[in-house]
């Protein structure tokens, strides 16, 4: 491999995931000005069941483009007072599955159709006299960024195919712990599983990822994950503590079981998926590993809630001094 090809895909790769990086954090800003209110409302009105939870959290995350954001959100809210730490916990699970709907969207080739997004969304954020009209600009485009700067990091992928060296190394990933390692890692770094997700798929998309190698990555980016929520609690009392350790013993536990079961899960997304390329096979195995996991812990919120409230209970106020009498 000559110096001057690693250094344009290098350039070409780091471009489309810095682009990637700003696009995420633009648009979920953005999102969160149009409808944080709104989001704030829903989460206090429809959690007060576990499926109306999930639901909510599903729906929510689908809008925010965002599990980590609405994990957050709901950490701040339970510390505020405003969600009861047993509400919240539906929410992380719903969560979990809103996410989910950007893998499938990164399995389409959508990068060279992002103008389509771009253009009118910066028509809107030059244009617009209002805040919102600016605001719902800034989402469109960065909506459309998202997708082409995953398009750059596919085309920087593409010639990779050509040295045996890297797709030897790629192949090594199919090692479950190995694959779950580097996606833990590359989402701990990154600080966004979406990041890991995008550019796994847009590899397996380019023929340098299988499907074995895939799941192992996805499997890691979601334990990834955990550590900006986890970031959240710190100093917001324990029943946002409580949120957050829920948040990483449901990845650890349904992690662990991925792990354990991955060549049967794997051989079962196979069977699912039909004969659809491996970055819709990666898609979909996302997918079915969430709702999965969603499903099996759903009727164990409760357990959960009085093991956590158990181990953490509420700090109570310390007693006033009573008052000195006058000899």
């Amino acid at each position: 491999m000559h110096s001057s090809s690693i250094l344009s895909i290098a350039l070409l790769a780091a471009s489309g995931l810095v682009l990637f990086l700003y696009a995420v954090s633009r648009l979920a800003l953005a999102l969160r000005h149009v409808a944080g209110e709104r989001v704030k409302g829903a989460l206090d009105r429809f959690t007060k069941t576990v499926p109306a939870a999930i639901l909510t959290g599903t729906v929510v995350t689908t809008l925010l483009d965002s599990s980590s954001v609405v994990i957050i959100l709901a950490i701040a809210l339970v510390s505020s007072g405003a969600l009861p730490f047993r509400n919240s916990l539906g929410v992380v699970l719903g969560a979990n599955i809103g996410t989910t709907i950007s893998s499938q969207l990164f399995a389409f080739d959508l990068g060279q159709y992002a103008v389509v997004a771009m253009l009118p969304g910066l028509l809107l954020l030059s244009l617009s006299k209002k805040r919102n009209g600016r605001t719902a600009g800034r989402a469109l485009f960065c909506f459309g960024l998202l997708f082409f700067s995953l398009f750059l990091i596919g085309e920087a992928a593409a010639p990779l195919k050509e040295y045996r060296g890297v797709e030897a190394w790629l192949l090594k990933l199919e090692s479950p712990i190995r694959g779950a390692g580097a996606g833990a890692l590359l989402t701990l770094v990154l600080q966004s599983s979406s990041a890991t997700l995008g550019m796994v798929i847009k590899l397996a998309g380019k023929g340098l990822v299988t499907l074995p190698a895939g799941v192992a990555v996805m499997l890691g980016a979601e334990l990834g994950t955990c550590s900006d929520t986890l970031l959240a609690t710190i100093g917001r009392g324990r029943p946002a503590l409580k949120t957050g350790l829920f948040h990483l013993f449901f990845n650890i536990i349904s992690i662990s079981l991925g792990l354990l079961l991955i060549e049967p899960f794997t051989a079962l997304v196979l069977r699912l998926a039909g004969e659809n390329d491996v970055d819709r096979q990666i898609a979909h195995a996302h997918v079915l590993f969430n709702v999965t996991g969603v499903l099996l812990f759903a009727p164990l919120v409760p357990l959960c809630q009085r093991a956590l409230d158990a181990w953490l209970p509420e700090e109570k106020p310390a007693a006033k001094p009573a008052p000195v009498r006058a000899v």
